[in-house]
Order: C-alpha cells, then sequence, then structure tokens
C-alpha cells in the first residue's frame, strides 16, 4: 500500500502546478484523500481534501478557496490538485493522505491511514 505525490517544481507567482497522488495496492475511490502543507519552521496544515466517490465533495482551506481544485481520476487510481494564481505563502512541501471512509473528510489530520511523501512547491520570482 502506497500513496505517491508529484508534480511539484518552481513556479513564479501567478503561476499554476498540478499535484498527482497516486495509489498502488489499494484503489482510491472509497478513500477521502487530503493535501496537506508544511512550510519551513511551521506546522502542517491542512489544504484540501476531496471525500470518497461514492459522496464527491471537496473541502479547501480558507487560503486556497477559489484558487485550488481537487478532483479525482479512478481510472487512474489518482487524485489531482490544480493550483492556479499561486502565492509565495504557498511555498511549501506538499503530502497527500487517504482514510477509508464513504462520507466527508478526516476532521484532524491524525484520523488518515496513509501518507505519501512530500513533493516540494516553491513560487518564487
Amino acid at each position: 500500500v502506497q500513496l505517491q505525490a508529484s508534480g511539484g517544481g518552481l513556479v513564479q507567482p501567478g503561476g499554476s502546478l498540478r499535484l498527482s497522488c497516486a495509489a498502488s495496492g489499494f484503489t482510491l475511490d472509497g478513500y477521502a484523500i487530503g493535501w496537506f502543507r508544511q512550510a519551513p519552521g511551521k506546522e502542517r496544515e491542512a489544504v484540501s481534501c476531496i471525500s470518497a466517490s461514492a459522496d464527491g465533495s471537496t473541502y479547501y482551506a480558507d487560503s486556497v478557496k477559489g484558487r485550488f481544485t481537487g478532483s479525482r481520476d479512478n481510472a487512474q487510481n489518482t487524485v489531482y490538485l490544480q493550483m492556479n494564481s499561486l502565492k509565495p505563502e504557498d511555498t511549501a512541501v506538499y503530502y497527500c493522505a487517504a482514510n477509508l471512509m464513504r462520507v466527508g473528510c478526516p476532521g484532524i489530520r491524525h484520523e488518515y491511514s496513509y501518507w505519501g511523501q512530500g513533493t516540494q512547491v516553491t513560487v518564487s520570482s
């Protein structure tokens, strides 16, 4: 069972990136998938969550609402986070996490069962 986050990189302010979270060993459609980020010297914070396919809800932190969009492709067993209008304060290591639950998303990060390794996002001119 493994999650693989990818798609990070260096982008200028105002630019876009799409992060991917791919699963191996299990299928993602029954899982809530959360995205978290951690900047140097700061706590890991929740960014977004997309609930299981049967529910189909998405949740966003206020800081990214209107700029980030979560989606899933069950055929590819992958969840995406499209990040637009990036700001320097979005710079962080981004992680994806999964929890088996039919409706909604976990209330706290410790409820997630599986975590991927991080992918670095740097927003700088």
